[in-house]
Formats: structure tokens, sequence, C-alpha cells
């Protein structure tokens, strides 16, 4: 028969394994994240033109600009500890604080906040492409249509897009040099390209989806080389100039940045 000191410790490791049980259990304030989808800017996205440009001679254009995204688990959905730590081990998900993806934690008021990120973020990189073009936005007018896409981190790619249409690397070639290529990173109307977040899930998408150089905000460098899928070189930006930059010396064999 166990003496008390054996009992003691059975109680112990019934009650710790009840513990971890429950915990397994309770919702954690976590979101999980994966790969989402792309598109191409130059393109069209779920069958809808995503720029269309009027008041000024538009080019045709080859290769690809293609926006990035991340999927998340609904606002207000909770994750358990199995499938959290499920998620921490496994490259193609990460597991954020829930707040850090959905500042607004009522579904509907998120859906709305992302809404209003994009339209800024539309509006931004048309008036920082057209900035850099030197065109008026009173003549040239854009139209930008991605559907149900939300946030702010199209905003680089976007601009690109709005340029290349336009005027393409400036020597009647295109930005994209016939290659795919993919980004991601918020801008202001003066052209400044900012953080986003969640970088090493979009260069996983973008290349499953063919890209072979993805362009990162410069302080995004560190984040965007853990799990860096093979083949794909990832250059730093600052500036929607500096992309432009980036990648016609790209074309031409030129000194490229690199993180």
């Amino acid at each position: 028969m166990p003496g008390p000191r054996a009992r003691a410790l059975t109680l112990c490791g019934v009650l710790v394994a009840a513990l971890f049980g429950t915990a397994a259990l309770v919702p954690l304030p976590y979101t999980l994240t994966m790969p989402g989808d792309t598109a191409d800017v130059l393109g069209a996205y779920q069958d809808r033109t995503v720029l269309t440009v009027t008041g000024a001679p538009v080019r045709p254009t080859s290769g690809q600009l293609r926006m990035v995204t991340i999927s998340a688990t609904n606002p207000g959905e909770r994750l358990s500890l199995a499938e959290a730590l499920s998620a921490w081990i496994d490259p193609d998900e990460a597991v954020l604080p829930s707040e850090a993806v959905y500042p607004e934690k009522d579904p509907e008021k998120a859906e709305q906040v992302t809404a209003e990120q994009m339209t800024d973020s539309q509006d931004s990189a048309t008036t920082a492409a057209l900035g850099y073009l030197k065109l008026s936005p009173a003549q040239v007018k854009v139209t930008v249509d991605l559907g149900a896409v939300g946030g702010p981190s199209a905003g680089q790619l976007i601009a690109l897009g709005i340029v290349d249409k336009l005027a393409g690397d400036g020597k009647g070639g295109d930005l994209t040099g016939g290659k795919v290529i993919a980004g991601t990173g918020t801008i202001d109307d003066q052209g400044n390209i900012g953080a986003v977040g969640g970088v090493p899930l979009k260069t996983q998408a973008a290349a499953r989806d063919g890209a072979t150089v993805f362009l990162v905000p410069k302080s995004e460098c560190s984040e965007a080389g853990v799990n860096l899928p093979a083949g794909l070189r990832l250059v730093p930006v600052e500036t929607l100039a500096g992309a432009v930059a980036a990648l016609t010396a790209l074309n031409e064999g030129g000194a490229v940045p690199t993180c």
C-alpha cells in the first residue's frame, strides 16, 4: 500500500495534469496569422481590374507587381494553448497578440477600421505617385479596386503600379523588367515607406506566387530574413523614389541595396 509521500506525489501529479488540461482549453488573447493572398496591381484581382487610370496615356506593362496580405482568424476568436503551441513551431503560421492584429475587438468595427486604412492608403499612394511623376491630381484620376482587402500595407505597391502604368522606368521599359516583384509597406503623401508587420508570412506568400524579389521597408530587414524562402531576394526601401531606383538598377545590372 503506498505511503503518505507516494499518495501526496500522486495527488500532486493528478492536480498538475488537470491544471495543464484546463489551460490547454482556455482561450488565449492571441490571433493566428498565415500567408494570405497576393494581387498583381498591374492586372486583376478576383476578376476586377486593380488600377484604373484616366486623364493620361497608360502604357502596356509586362511582369507583375504583387501586393501581399496575411490571413488571420476572426476578431474575437481566441486560440487554445494547443493551437498556439502548434502555430509557434510552424514556419507558415504566426501567433500575435490579438490587439496587434485587431485594435478594435468588435468584428464590425475592426472591418470598418481596416477598410478605412485601405482607403487612406490608396489616396496616399495616388498622391505620392502623381507627385513623383509631377502630374496634377486635378487631371489624372486613379481608382483602386482590391475587393475586401483591408489595411494600409499595399500602399507601396499601389504607388509603384501607378508609376509603372504611366511612366515605367522613364526609359521606355517596365519597372518590373518582366519579373514578378512583390513587396509591402505603407506610404504617405510624400512617398515615405513605412513598416507594416507580418513580413515573414508575406515573404512566404510572395514566393508561393512566383516572386523573385521582395521590396521590404528598410526597418523590417531583420524580420524579413526570418524563414526567408529560397530564391527570394530582399530589397530594402525607404521611399517611393528609392523603390523605383532599386528596380531600375535591378533591371540594368547596377548596384541594388540589400538587407
